[in-house]
């Protein structure tokens, strides 16, 4: 698998809505396509409009295994790139309120 980032820019109205795709989207991954697709983490971003849309790391055999898991979640996923490489300079910062779907 290679890992790539996701973008999905206005995709929820609020933290609720949010917090549901991801349960589906979480089921999903592990029981129906767990062979193509791996979810890492996600960040999420306040969009400009007021919206919430996220920065995903995903593990997928292929963009078009990550298009049709979205699809399947009924999700976007605007952006797909392929990570060249990681640098990690320090570990993700621990934040109050961070849940963690796994």
């Amino acid at each position: 698998m290679n890992t790539y980032t996701i973008r999905r820019r206005n995709a929820w109205k609020n933290a609720r809505e949010l917090e549901a795709t991801a349960g589906v989207s979480l089921r999903i991954g592990n029981d129906e396509m767990s062979d193509k697709v791996r979810w890492i983490r996600s960040y999420v971003v306040q969009e400009e409009d007021g919206s919430l849309g996220t920065v995903c790391i995903y593990q997928a055999v292929s963009p078009e295994a990550i298009r049709e898991h979205a699809r399947r979640v009924g999700m976007p996923a605007h952006e797909i790139t392929q990570v060249a490489k990681t640098v990690i300079v320090r570990d993700d910062p621990k934040e109050d309120g961070v849940a963690s779907a796994a």
